[in-house]
């Protein structure tokens, strides 16, 4: 058993006093005289990697290990490995070696509790940094194909690229989270998709139809329809000011880093997927110049949400509780007793001192 005292972050509030555990949590207990110096919150989770340290998903199971251990150094507990547009055979190997990681865990590194299949059923017109690959038939099955994998939690499609949108509802009775994003949909399309089971958005804003008054896209439905959608809070993708209208409009908006294998590693040429990418100091670029994932970490995402203005509380909420919701978690995201010891510390500073992955201690990076 472990304990730790401080400032600890609950689904009730704060509470000043002793955390103890195992590999789950077994007591909260309030206290007078517990030192208040550190801050204890839930270990973030990511929904969005394709990679970091130099290592990307698409390489397989060696990379993914890689890539889990280098963000557990940054805060994040847990995550869903992301896939980048590619021929079927191929993605179905790099799906095995995602469920792989997640029969045999990582002992030193972020729990990878899935894949998240972004691309190919994406619409090739805002494609972003995805490689040109061609869209799979629109009637849907090779979609469920591909879902009938078991590593699948997440996947994202252009709704406007697919025919049959039975295939929404099924994905969604089998428990995999359809997100809207690469699309080119209206309004209403969009509507339609949720209203069909979609029940997210890919990178908000990036991507996606735009918001404008007389033909509000597909950001205008995520504004006015959706519970839950991800978004890069690297300060790059989207403005502060945008972020915060989204903060207002979409409750359960939660963040994500959408890092690149460039993520950690100094100024060069990294892979993502079957392309080269280009980090530089302020991004990560295809050739073309063309915006390509990011080098941002979870732990960053948290000190930049305090600087547009969160409360530390709502912060770790859009980091931690709200991406565990999304995925029907209740034993993440959260420090109640019974949940996984997946926890952070943060030092007087509000700066990163400890992780635990289920109550292992991981070196946490500071560079």
């Amino acid at each position: 058993m472990t304990t730790l005292q401080g400032r600890i972050l609950t689904t009730q509030g704060w509470v000043n006093g002793f955390l103890t555990f195992d590999h789950r949590i077994t007591s909260v207990e309030r206290s007078l005289g517990a030192s208040t110096m550190k801050t204890i919150i839930p270990g973030f989770i990511d929904l969005h990697v394709h990679g970091g340290q130099g290592a990307d998903v698409m390489e397989g199971a060696a990379a993914i290990r890689k890539l889990a251990r280098w963000h557990a150094s940054h805060g994040t507990t847990s995550l869903l490995a992301t896939t980048m547009s590619a021929p079927l055979p191929e993605l179905r190997g790099v799906l095995r070696d995602v469920q792989a990681a997640c029969e045999w865990p990582i002992t030193d590194g972020a729990r990878v509790l899935g894949a998240h299949l972004e691309g190919p059923f994406i619409n090739q017109d805002k494609r972003g940094a995805h490689p040109p690959v061609a869209t799979p038939d629109p009637d849907g099955h090779e979609i469920l194909d591909l879902c009938a994998m078991e590593a699948v939690r997440v996947i994202t499609l252009a709704p406007e690229t697919i025919q049959n949108h039975r295939v929404l509802d099924w994905l969604k009775k089998e428990g995999i989270r359809v997100q809207l994003g690469h699309s080119k949909s209206s309004y209403e399309e969009t509507v339609t998709a949720l209203q069909q089971g979609a029940s997210g958005f890919t990178h908000l804003f990036n991507a996606m139809s735009g918001l404008h008054h007389r033909n509000p896209g597909m950001v205008g439905a995520a504004f006015a329809r959706a519970e839950y959608a991800e978004i890069i809070p690297d300060l790059f993708h989207v403005h502060p000011g945008a972020m915060l209208a989204a903060f207002r409009a979409i409750p359960r908006l939660y963040c994500v880093t959408d890092a690149s294998a460039a993520s950690g590693m100094p100024d060069g040429a990294y892979p993502l997927g079957c392309q080269q990418v280009f980090k530089c100091p302020n991004g990560v670029y295809l050739e073309d110049g063309t915006i390509a994932g990011s080098i941002l970490t979870m732990d960053q995402a948290l000190q930049n949400l305090l600087e547009i203005g969160l409360s530390l509380e709502e912060a770790v909420c859009r980091l931690s509780l709200y991406p565990a919701d999304y995925l029907g978690l209740t034993d993440r995201g959260r420090l109640d007793v019974g949940a996984f010891a997946d926890l952070i510390v943060l030092d007087a500073n509000g700066r990163l001192e400890q992780v635990y992955v289920e109550g292992t201690a991981i070196e946490a990076s500071h560079d």
